[in-house]
């Protein structure tokens, strides 16, 4: 039971540091173009997370995320491993104000120790994994691709517009296009803690004599409340370091075109969640940024601290994978 309540506190713990991680996500755009200050904007982000507990009852990303390592090898030693080094690729990379992926440091997490468990990969099942990583690469050409597109048609529909009555639409707007992405991520990003507490509660339920599979577990009511909870509490710590990169370094953004990074941006996210896929808010919102920068011309986009980032995405799942592996390791040696 000890090592079960640890594991629901860390896991809880990484929702939150999911929340302020990511809070930059959601509200990036709209600080930049002061449409709400710093302060309101996370309120309205934490609102949002919150709320999307009454919109999204299917819990399908959370089912993949339980999936990833076999149920077999499933046990605290190997939850307790992925949480903690989750935990600390969050807090390195917020530290240094890096937008990584919490999606992929916990896939890498648990992947590690899942290995790291078997001695080979027979630890892991590939299929969440590979879905994941396709989706690592889909997920931020998707937005980009759809931002471009929605950006080129409100450009052209609003061309004939007084700029002075237009950017005030626009900043109305940004309020519902933010929202719908803050309600994205506390959708999709909420579920991945579901998923490894999820594991946890099955393991502790088989230990105690449950003939339940993982698949056919039951979820308690608790669980979703207490990781939306989790993940709102986690936005309305903010993470300013974040928000610069996303909201001014990767090319300056109007209303207008925060609106149709976030509408992009949110709409990949639906369709992912709806799917079951495990996919970055950061890094779908990185892309949605880049096609509408790419709408004025190339150079707008700041390509070194874009190609910064990639940097940061490529190496999240193999060291996230690698410190949860060494962590397993340490953690059984002690226990």
């Amino acid at each position: 039971m000890t090592f079960l309540i640890i594991i629901i506190i860390l896991a809880l713990f990484f929702d939150f540091s999911n929340g302020f991680h990511d809070a930059a996500n959601s509200i990036a755009t709209i600080v930049s173009t002061k449409v709400l200050t710093p302060f309101q904007a996370v309120l309205w982000a934490a609102a949002f997370n919150f709320v999307a507990f009454f919109v999204f009852r299917e819990h399908k990303v959370a089912e993949t995320i339980a999936g990833i390592i076999s149920s077999e090898l499933i046990g605290f030693e190997v939850i307790l491993a992925a949480t903690i080094a989750a935990i600390f690729w969050n807090l390195l990379t917020w530290w240094y104000g890096i937008p990584s992926s919490s999606s992929h440091t916990l896939i890498g997490g648990l992947a590690g120790a899942g290995i790291a468990a078997a001695g080979g990969f027979s630890g892991v099942n590939s299929a969440p994994i590979e879905k994941a990583v396709i989706f690592m690469v889909l997920s931020p050409i998707i937005g980009l691709i759809l931002a471009f597109i929605v950006s080129i048609v409100v450009i052209n529909l609003s061309k004939n517009s007084r700029p002075s009555k237009a950017e005030s639409v626009f900043k109305k707007l940004q309020l519902v296009s933010s929202a719908a992405l803050s309600l994205a991520h506390g959708g999709g990003d909420s579920q991945k803690t579901m998923g490894l507490i999820f594991t946890a509660l099955w393991f502790f339920a088989k230990s105690n004599g449950s003939t339940a599979t993982l698949h056919n577990f039951p979820m308690p009511n608790w669980l979703p409340l207490a990781c939306y909870t989790a993940i709102a509490l986690g936005t309305m710590s903010g993470g300013w370091k974040i928000v610069k990169t996303m909201g001014t370094k990767i090319t300056k953004v109007t209303p207008l075109e925060g609106v149709c990074a976030e509408g992009a941006g949110a709409i990949t996210l639906y369709l992912t969640i709806l799917l079951g896929i495990p996919v970055s808010t950061t890094h779908t919102l990185t892309g949605a940024i880049i096609g509408v920068g790419a709408t004025k011309r190339l150079s707008a986009v700041r390509w070194g601290v874009t190609f910064n980032l990639i940097w940061a995405w490529i190496l999240t799942i193999p060291v996230s994978a690698l410190i949860s592996g060494i962590l397993y390791y340490l953690i059984h040696l002690i226990h």
